[in-house]
């Protein structure tokens, strides 16, 4: 009998999930999903939708209510809330696995004490702890919110110690950690999968590029050594055993100068590196989500065709409605875009695909395709 989805935000993230969903008709007779954003994106291509905060206690409980299954495409879902109500409904990846990576300190505190690489850091509770604890770690460090930070927001970087009490103020009042710089050579990322019989799958390595905190660029595969790759795959691997619950997670790494791999952060949700297997592989990132919660076999991963994926970011300086973005038809060239009425600076309004259709397998023609066709993008008022 086809399942009731409800989504835990409505954002880009559950627009594809649920374009996903209503390609399973078999398994899913209908999508709800929890967003602050009245007509959000996912609502603009059929979902039903609760118009409520994330975290809104009534709101999560009337979602359980309608729904047969809750996954997240979001953090900031109230997990004590959702653990109350497991058991309930079948709840995806499981809450308290959300608890674990919403705080960031958990987080990192458990995959260390499982043995998985993550570089070094220590819980911070008052700025003259941050004073003391700063000598052991040296220049450059970061400073970072345990909870509610993503794409930059909720780190800072301190240079100098003149920057002790500006970076403690910043987030007065917020628990904080400290974490070593990583003198890192490339960031890349892990899409991996597990379903609710144990099944894992792993999609290859792919490597990200960002700007000012936000990523800008995803290159499957990654342009790193097979030593690399295969190292980075098993501790991804790992990483699932060590996490409860079934569904997609992204895990972010580093590599280092010496080629060690570590752990960044991990999302318990389909993640924004992973928008390329939309074209680039027999089973996206979202059809995997969904086939990891409902219990059905994992998809295959292969990456059938090189890719590019490069974020269509709101303009620094334009804020407001927009005409609708096109570009002319090429091949190997695909659009998306998240039907945001309003574009603001930095914010995720699409995104597009460069698939290496004819197997020429050049990255960096790719690369320099991406490139040629941001410029062509031009966002301009209504």
């Amino acid at each position: 009998m086809a399942k009731i989805l409800g989504i835990i935000g409505g954002g880009q993230l559950g627009m594809m999930l649920t374009e996903a969903a209503k390609k399973m008709p078999e398994y899913i007779s209908d999508v709800i999903v929890l967003d602050p954003t009245r007509n959000c994106p996912a609502a603009k291509v059929g979902a039903k939708q609760i118009v409520a905060d994330f975290k809104d206690k009534n709101a999560i409980v009337e979602l359980s209510l309608q729904s047969n299954i809750i996954t997240y495409e979001i953090e900031s879902g109230n997990s004590e809330v959702l653990e109350s109500l497991n058991g309930n409904v079948t709840i995806n990846p499981s809450p308290a696995t959300l608890q674990v990576i919403q705080d960031k300190y958990i987080q990192k505190k458990i995959l260390r004490e499982n043995g998985l690489p993550v570089s070094d850091f220590i819980q911070v509770e008052s700025v003259s702890d941050l004073k003391e604890k700063i000598l052991s770690f040296g220049y450059p460090v970061m400073l970072k919110t345990r909870r509610d930070a993503y794409d930059g927001r909720g780190n800072f970087r301190i240079e100098k110690p003149d920057q002790l009490d500006q970076a403690y103020q910043q987030f007065a009042g917020r628990p904080t950690m400290l974490e070593k710089v990583i003198n890192f050579q490339k960031e890349v990322s892990v899409i991996a999968a597990r379903n609710t019989k144990g099944q894992i799958a792993t999609y290859p390595l792919v490597e990200n590029i960002h700007a000012e905190n936000i990523l800008e660029m995803t290159i499957a595969p990654a342009r790193v050594s097979k030593q690399v790759s295969e190292e980075a795959e098993r501790i991804a691997k790992k990483t699932m055993d060590v996490l409860h619950g079934a569904g997609v997670f992204g895990i972010e790494m580093f590599v280092t100068q010496d080629e060690k791999v570590l752990i960044n952060e991990i999302a318990p949700r389909v993640h924004n590196s992973g928008h390329h297997t939309l074209q680039s592989s027999t089973t996206s990132q979202f059809e995997q989500h969904l086939r990891a919660i409902l219990g059905l076999d994992l998809g295959k991963t292969d990456l059938l065709h090189y890719a590019v994926m490069c974020n269509i970011l709101g303009p620094k300086n334009f804020h407001g409605r927009y005409q609708p973005i096109e570009i002319q038809q090429k091949e190997g060239v695909y659009l998306k875009m998240y039907q945001k009425d309003e574009a603001k600076p930095q914010r995720k309004m699409g995104h597009f695909n460069i698939v290496d259709v004819r197997d020429t397998k050049d990255v960096e023609s790719l690369i320099r395709k991406a490139n040629e066709v941001k410029g062509l993008i031009k966002f301009n008022s209504v």
